[in-house]
């Protein structure tokens, strides 16, 4: 790929939602060294207002897989709103996915891939893919999918 992370958001026609406050005592995104980590975000929709629902209640995979991605986009906008362009970004470097689920679902790398799979189409295939985790718990707000992840920094 030879065009930037932000050329990719725009050629992708990507509406991201606008960036959520802190919903406690922590910053949004840090940089320390070469590397940017950015809370934990949940899936904001493009009116500001928070997705909600369980995976395995009342959202089958698929929805929460989209839950997913609709978080890496709510990530996208943090780091523009609170860092600057996606274009200092080098690449991902780690991902915790975290999937609101029953205790029988049992396809959170399923649902973290919406947000993998976006950030593979933003910052390429090489870059766009880091380390990962993905597990199942209880979030606050009843979001079906919160995730954190570490960045490097182009030097």
């Amino acid at each position: 790929m030879n065009s930037t992370p932000s050329k990719r958001v725009e050629e992708l026609n990507l509406q991201l939602p606008p960036a959520p406050p802190p919903a406690g005592v922590y910053r949004p995104i840090l940089v320390v060294d070469n590397f940017l980590y950015v809370s934990g975000q949940g899936p904001v929709n493009l009116d500001g207002s928070l997705m909600i629902g369980r995976a395995g209640d009342n959202l089958d995979a698929d929805q929460a897989k989209l839950a997913a991605r609709q978080v890496g986009l709510t990530m996208l906008s943090t780091i523009i709103t609170h860092f600057g362009s996606l274009d200092r970004i080098k690449r991902v470097v780690k991902v915790l996915g975290m999937v609101n689920s029953t205790p029988d679902f049992g396809k959170q790398p399923y649902v973290v891939n919406g947000f993998s799979e976006l950030m593979a189409d933003v910052f390429g295939k090489e870059n766009g893919i880091g380390v990962r985790s993905a597990v199942g718990m209880m979030l606050p707000g009843n979001i079906p999918v919160e995730v954190e992840a570490m960045f490097e920094l182009h030097p």
